[in-house]
């Protein structure tokens, strides 16, 4: 099966802060989200599901990059994501899962051995936590960080352009920022198409079928104080949207925030 472009090697150094996060994960003294969690390194969003569905799922992301940027894909069964890191285990080392079944969430476990076959491949979608090392060292301040919190996501009313039976609304981040900021922004994070690239939206949340910031439906709600605006990133969070529409027999996700840690560093994705 081949992925939308993924990256080549892992980097020739890396220090051991993403290899100590993926520990801590693993060994469930860290089941929380992952903002800020190894800074500068890249993270990514996960979807798992039977290799029957999995050419679909692959046309999906391939037809919807803003949202479903693909960082890697597994040989069905073999939980290995030896680009992405060395001794990647995708059953263990994400903080926090998600088990759908036709559609309906039923589980949300911090290990998923359990429910795993020798069917199942895994995506790894690229993450906007990997842009925020940048934005931090652009001087671009984010409340969700400086207060420990996951950062705010919305279920919109734009639709991604199906594939087979997975379909549904585009998920957006938002980060509240003021207007210089905002700018700063756009220009750091269209470096990444990686991690979703520049916003999708500024601005007027009505517009994208957002009723209310102070209710997201995933993650952690934000001030936005008076002189600062709402930006929108597309958000990994999309495949789970697609699965309550879809309804798959069975799919894995990681819960929203909540991460895998990889090896790569942000700079290796970024373009220049």
């Amino acid at each position: 099966m081949n992925a939308c472009p993924t990256p080549q090697a892992l980097p020739a150094t890396v220090d051991n802060r993403a290899a100590a996060a993926r520990a801590a994960i693993r060994s469930g003294r860290h089941t929380g989200h992952t903002a800020g969690m190894a800074p500068g390194h890249v993270q990514g969003n996960l979807m798992v599901l039977p290799q029957a569905l999995a050419e679909d799922f692959l046309r999906f992301c391939q037809r919807n990059p803003r949202s479903c940027p693909l960082l890697a894909v597994s040989e069905p069964g073999d939980p290995a994501l030896p680009l992405l890191g060395a001794g990647i285990d995708i059953r263990h080392d994400v903080p926090r899962y998600r088990v759908w079944r036709d559609g309906v969430l039923v589980d949300e476990p911090t290990d998923i051995a359990a429910v795993w076959r020798d069917d199942m491949v895994s995506f790894v979608i690229g993450c906007s936590f990997s842009f925020e090392h940048a934005l931090l060292e652009a001087g671009v301040p984010l409340r969700h960080v400086a207060e420990q919190r996951n950062v705010a996501m919305y279920r919109t009313s734009v639709p991604t352009v199906p594939a087979g039976p997975f379909h549904g609304p585009m998920v957006v981040s938002m980060r509240p920022m003021s207007p210089a900021h905002a700018i700063r922004a756009v220009q750091v994070t269209s470096r990444y198409p990686a991690a979703h690239g520049a916003p999708v939206h500024i601005g007027l949340p009505a517009q994208i079928g957002i009723a209310d910031l102070a209710r997201p439906d995933f993650g952690d709600a934000v001030e936005i104080r008076d002189d600062e605006l709402p930006v929108f990133w597309a958000c990994g969070v999309t495949p789970q949207a697609v699965a309550m529409a879809a309804r798959p027999p069975l799919c894995i996700t990681h819960a929203p925030g909540c991460m895998l840690v990889t090896d790569l560093l942000d700079r290796d994705v970024a373009s220049f």
